[in-house]
């Protein structure tokens, strides 16, 4: 039995996103993106109160990098690991993980875009550095699909895998803060994985409950 614990437009669609890819069944638990997370029942789930949290065969997982990880070596027919013995294997690691990176910068705008609701609360200066820092992790997947690599239409030279699904999901929160006009290789990348099935099924519900009222949320601008 796997059962995901998951809220909408955060890191476990990540996780949602690759049970869909591997083509298992699961059942998905939804909460709301509030102080539930911090009940006591759900605390032994996932220690920090975070999504997402994962059930599987009465164990229970945290941590999307290492959900991920176990979920691919425990399900590899689907292809979306790579083995210790594969070519890929360095670069599957680095790029699995380097969606922490990215999500990293997407929850400091988050706070500061929604969570701080009223405008004395912010900082202009901590939503553009934040903005800004975005840019840098584009221009380091833009080095890597614009590489003149033969099949290079994934992160990985071996093709798709959960390393697009892992940065492609922090990218879809991202681009909330900062689009990827400036960057036409990673734009392409992105149309390509999120033209995908499994991804159209880890969307939120169009008249569910998500984290993000708006498409796009542009850097505050001051007067001076």
């Amino acid at each position: 039995m796997i059962r995901l614990h998951h809220c909408p437009q955060t890191r476990s669609m990540r996780t949602l996103w690759l049970l869909y890819e591997l083509e298992v069944t699961f059942e998905v638990v939804l909460h709301a993106f509030d102080r539930s997370l911090r009940a006591s029942e759900y605390l032994t789930l996932s220690p920090a109160g975070r999504v997402p949290a994962l059930e599987i065969d009465g164990e229970r997982m945290f941590e999307t990098g290492a959900i991920t990880e176990y979920l691919c070596e425990r399900f590899p027919g689907a292809n979306m690991g790579r083995g210790p013995s594969d070519p890929d294997r360095m670069a599957w690691l680095v790029w699995v993980h380097f969606a922490e990176t990215i999500s990293q910068h997407v929850a400091a705008l988050t706070q500061q875009h929604v969570m701080l609701y009223e405008d004395s609360m912010r900082s202009p200066v901590v939503m553009k550095l934040e903005a800004a820092r975005l840019g840098k992790c584009y221009d380091a997947l833009e080095a890597r699909l614009s590489t003149p690599v033969e099949n290079r239409d994934y992160l990985l030279t071996s093709g798709f895998s959960a390393a697009d699904v892992s940065v492609g999901q922090a990218v879809y929160m991202a681009r909330h803060f900062r689009t990827l006009d400036d960057h036409p290789a990673v734009s392409d990348w992105y149309d390509r994985i999120t033209d995908r099935d499994a991804f159209r099924k880890s969307l939120p519900d169009a008249a569910g409950a998500r984290l993000y009222a708006q498409e796009f949320y542009p850097a505050w601008e001051t007067d001076d």
